[in-house]
């Protein structure tokens, strides 16, 4: 009988980090299910031909992981392309920054929705089935602005706090339930959020350093998990 092949659900996966991560598993994983997440529909196709390319049985799921409804709708998709879904990353946020006093009600509210509602939600829809199995792997994207606070953007740094905590409650909720639970922390990396900045790239982490990373933390034996990981540059935080 042939072993069904792991199913990875990816949000975020259009670009940057999310689309590195697609592509590291895609290489190592041969005839992984990857259920590619995000709302630009074209970058997704595009990341999709690459990890099939690879081997990878990538399908396209245009979603806004912050709407419940949406959320709801991609997990019935994705149980009837591919199954169980065995591993989830919820890579999908966005990078806003304005100083406490220039940040708006609704500014404060896109940073949450994007970065922690939508965690929230995704988790919500495909933990269930992972608990049921007594087995999983959920990472979660934090951020240095989770550990440290960043000056300049409060909603942000706000915002990945709440997936630090969130992230250690899931932790403890599920670690006798097979599901590890991990938070992964990047400083600075190549990503379309740095765009403009005129930091030059040879000062970040390359977005595939990040993703090799998420691969080495899932390759460990189930006999262990790496609750928290902190990358920095070389030179340290900008």
């Amino acid at each position: 009988m042939r072993t069904k092949a792991s199913t990875i659900v990816i949000t975020g996966a259009s670009q940057g980090i999310g689309a590195a991560i697609a592509r590291a598993f895609a290489a190592e994983l041969k005839g992984v299910n990857l259920a590619l997440v995000a709302r630009n529909s074209a970058n997704l196709t595009a990341v999709a031909r690459d990890c099939s390319d690879l081997g990878a049985d990538a399908g396209i799921f245009p979603c806004d992981v912050s709407d419940e409804a949406d959320v709801a709708a991609l997990e019935a998709a994705v149980r009837l392309r591919f199954g169980a879904v065995d591993v989830l990353i919820n890579n999908a946020g966005k990078y806003v920054g304005a100083p406490f006093l220039s940040t708006t009600v609704a500014d404060f509210d896109r940073m949450l929705s994007s970065n922690l509602r939508s965690l929230f939600l995704v988790s919500r829809a495909f933990a269930p089935g992972m608990v049921r199995r007594k087995r999983g792997d959920i990472f979660n994207m934090g951020s240095i602005a989770g550990i440290t606070a960043l000056p300049g953007a409060p909603a942000y740094t706000a915002a990945k706090f709440g997936v630090a905590g969130l992230s250690k409650a899931m932790r403890a909720e599920f670690r006798d339930k097979g599901v590890r639970v991990c938070c992964v922390h990047p400083g600075a990396t190549v990503s379309p959020s740095w765009k403009g900045s005129g930091v030059p790239a040879k000062r970040m982490m390359p977005a595939e350093d990040v993703a090799a990373a998420f691969l080495c933390l899932y390759k460990m034996s189930r006999r262990t998990v790496v609750e928290e990981v902190v990358l920095r540059p070389q030179l340290g935080d900008l």
